[in-house]
């Protein structure tokens, strides 16, 4: 192969846009973020190298022997992630893109497409979450970041301010401005008149220089492949990928998948799966590495590293023939971790399923055995185990060395969770379950917000159906310890930074139905309990429950509160964690 004549990025761009540029099935999806294009737009204004591409031109006789997808032109971080799968008519080649993918779905969005990435502080399943932004120039400034030059930016409508300091120039509307002519009457039209001398000299340069970019220099360097033979593009394609930073071991596996599954779409399946245990409850956060890494342990490979020599042919049909038994265990491992209450937020190691998908999958178990009654002390276990394994950080490292040796218990240990077996087998070693007076100390010290609370509480509620949706709720509430409010309620003034101290961490959290906690909002606890409870048998349960101290529980009264509390924490914690060594 050598090189050919550079292509204009106005002319990939409209071709990608009428379909003749497409992914082969063997391309993973597209992960680049907003910062990432806007560096690339500034690196072709200050005529740095973008590297070269290579294309594969598959002849029009062959075209319908493969899959392949289309760009993603309007990239949504929830929504649109997934690349539509192209309609392929077979009359006309078409170049396939192996490499240079992610530049090139770059180019489309910022020229033709919207990126709508999540608001910070913003709950994922929020629609506002999202607002749609289309890639801008600054023609008027320079960037502030010292590292760029042009200050290129994805903004929403409601973001755009143009003024004596900005004027934000739509990228996409380049593709308009075909001629140097075009360029003028835009300038004149809307910049000379209303900007500074060199206001007006800096977007006169930076926009034709963006106009010269886009529709006048070859900036599209590239290699092309002829070869019609799949075994020599793929091998072509995992060489160019294989270096570790380019593309990952999980995304090879799923293009070699892809080549090699006999009568599925390797590509379909896995990232519908995922889509659909992502779904489950109040949702989570797998992704493609954690299915094909939940395939190698579920298929009994010797080996589950994610190293190229395993990814062969007689393991991934094995996966493909095993492909319901697989993907149903870990739909019921995620249905039943859900019930627990965990979710996107809170389970904070997606490794931690797969032990539970084994087992389910080792005794054939069916979708009544997240509901079922007769099994309660299984899940009891099961529920435990995961716990325990979440707040010592298990998995962290390397998940290969737990994974495996967990495996090998339950393959000897399938009539029940042999959550006692796998405890003994991991004490003494880093990997050790077995909490130590330390250890149940610092639980104290998890605080609204972290990950791991979640599994910290619950150990304190083994008997909540967490089917229904519980919150993690400040007894005294979080909006009473302001400075002025505390000040206001007559909290002496030294006190008031250890009010400010206490009231985030665990001894004033816990765990409470939605509505309730709807309901309870920033009222004063004990006027809140009066209010809630009104038997005394409510008032008693509601108490042993939630471990309410018997002490005053007015609001100056707090840091008894807290303390007395942190101390019945304690207790429970060591009668329900501790084990002898």
């Amino acid at each position: 192969m050598s090189y050919e004549t550079a292509l204009k990025i106005a002319d990939v761009v409209k071709d990608i846009h009428k379909g003749r540029y497409l992914l082969p099935a063997i391309q993973r999806e597209f992960v680049w973020g907003p910062y990432q294009i806007e560096r690339l737009f500034d690196s072709l204004m200050r005529d740095y190298p973008i590297s070269s591409f290579l294309f594969w031109k598959v002849e029009k006789e062959k075209v319908n022997e493969y899959e392949f997808y289309e760009f993603l032109r309007n990239y949504h971080e929830r929504d649109n992630i997934h690349n539509p799968k192209a309609n392929i008519t077979g009359e006309e080649e078409i170049t396939a893109v192996l490499d240079g993918q992610q530049r090139l779905t770059s180019l489309y969005i910022a020229l033709k497409g919207t990126y709508a990435f999540k608001l910070p502080r913003k709950r994922w399943d929020n629609d506002q979450a999202y607002p749609k932004r289309k890639l801008y120039l600054n023609l008027v400034k320079s960037a502030d970041e010292p590292e760029l030059e042009y200050d290129f930016k994805f903004l929403s409508k409601n973001e755009i301010r143009n003024n004596e300091f900005n004027f934000w120039f739509p990228v996409g509307k380049i593709l308009d401005l075909k001629e140097p002519g075009d360029v003028s009457e835009y300038l004149t039209e809307f910049v000379f008149d209303d900007y500074a001398t060199e206001a007006r000299k800096l977007a006169n340069r930076t926009l034709f220089k963006l106009h010269n970019i886009i529709h006048e220099k070859g900036s599209i360097s590239y290699y092309q492949e002829k070869s019609q033979l799949l075994d020599k593009v793929l091998n072509i394609f995992i060489r160019i990928n294989s270096g570790g930073t380019v593309l990952s071991y999980s995304d090879l596996l799923l293009s070699i998948a892809t080549a090699q599954w006999e009568t599925k779409d390797a590509r379909e399946e896995i990232i519908s799966f995922v889509d659909q245990i992502n779904s489950i409850g109040d949702g989570f956060n797998f992704n493609k590495d954690f299915v094909l890494k939940a395939c190698l342990v579920l298929s009994d490979f010797k080996d589950i590293a994610f190293k190229v020599d395993n990814f062969n042919k007689a393991n991934m049909l094995k996966i493909e023939n095993n492909w319901e038994q697989i993907t149903n265990s870990i739909r019921i491992a995620t249905g039943l971790v859900s019930s627990f209450g965990f979710n996107r937020e809170t389970l904070t190691s997606n490794n931690a399923l797969i032990p539970i998908a084994y087992f389910l999958m080792q005794i054939d178990a069916k979708d009544n055995y997240i509901t079922s009654s007769k099994n309660l002390e299984e899940k009891t276990k099961i529920k435990k185990w995961l716990i325990l394994t979440l707040i010592k950080r298990a998995f962290s490292g390397q998940p290969d060395n737990i994974l495996r040796p967990i495996r090998k218990i339950l393959q000897e240990n399938t009539n029940s969770f042999p959550i006692d077996k796998i405890i003994d087998n991991f004490r003494g070693t880093n990997k050790s379950l077995i909490f130590s007076d330390e250890d149940i100390d610092n639980l104290l010290y998890y605080k609204y917000g972290q990950g791991f609370t979640f599994s910290v509480l619950s150990i304190l509620y083994p008997s909540l159906d967490f089917r229904n949706l519980f919150h993690i709720d400040h007894i005294f509430p979080k909006s009473q310890f302001t400075k002025s409010k505390l000040r206001k309620r007559g909290i002496d003034e030294d006190k008031i930074e250890t009010f400010q101290y206490y009231f985030n961490f665990i001894g004033n959290l816990q765990l409470l139905e939605a509505t309730p906690n709807i309901e309870k909002l920033d009222k004063d606890f004990d006027a809140w309990f009066k209010q809630t409870y009104k038997s005394e048998q409510e008032q008693k349960d509601y108490i042993a429950k939630h471990l309410i101290p018997d002490t005053e529980w007015k609001f100056n009264n707090f840091i008894d509160f807290f303390e007395q509390r942190e101390g019945m924490m304690l207790t429970k914690f060591k009668e329900i964690l501790q084990t002898k060594e």
